[in-house]
């Protein structure tokens, strides 16, 4: 038998460590993460997330409640990791950069964001199958990118224009789908860009400022 005092001295056992509840918080939702960029929301279960967070699936349903909310939370980050990059991209270019150039930028990077597979890009692919919760989210976001869009084009106040944002959303969703379908091949980046430009300006009319 092992001594008591023996027992009091092992040094091999390593210790369980406690991580406060914003650490765990945040290895659960970037395991999930990791998850929902590689399958459907459908495909994707609380267990697995628990699993690869190194948690308990109790833990995570006491910090998101439920499956659906959990993913909400998920693609809110990743679609608004994507705005604070397209920001910082614009922001960075020269004061006299183009309307047409800012827009060039800021698509750049949300094609990175698309070919990266990001759970925020995954709406391209789901299919209106997305919970209620993810759904609000993305609706969110839009109204944020046009609000940006306006920012850096300034339209005339007509409904003409602010149907040519919205337009180009769509526009932009349809082409995004047919490039992963495709398998986001990069010979065919800059085609689907120039797409995007033509679509917006032949709405618009004009590049504004």
């Amino acid at each position: 038998m092992t001594p008591d005092n023996d027992r009091t001295t092992r040094t091999d056992r390593v210790p369980r460590q406690r991580l406060d509840a914003d650490t765990r918080r945040g290895e659960i939702l970037a395991a999930a993460d990791g998850l929902f960029a590689a399958a459907p929301y459908a495909d994707v279960s609380v267990v697995a997330v628990a699993t690869a967070a190194g948690a308990s699936e109790a833990l995570v349903f006491r910090y998101f409640g439920t499956k659906a909310a959990l993913y909400a939370e998920v693609v809110r980050a990743s679609l608004a990791e994507l705005a604070r990059q397209q920001a910082a991209a614009v922001a960075a270019l020269p004061p006299n950069t183009s309307a047409r150039d800012r827009v060039t930028t800021s698509l750049g990077i949300a094609l990175d964001h698309v070919a990266d597979g990001t759970p925020g890009a995954r709406g391209f692919l789901e299919g209106g199958t997305e919970p209620p919760q993810a759904l609000a989210v993305r609706r969110e976001a839009r109204l944020a990118t046009v609000e940006a869009l306006r920012q850096m084009l300034v339209p005339s106040p007509w409904d003409r224009h602010e149907y040519a944002l919205w337009g180009f959303l769509g526009f932009l969703d349809g082409a995004c789908a047919h490039w992963i379908a495709g398998g986001c091949r990069e010979e065919e980046r800059w085609p689907l860009i120039e797409a995007a430009l033509g679509a917006l300006q032949g709405a618009l009319g004009d590049w504004g400022r």
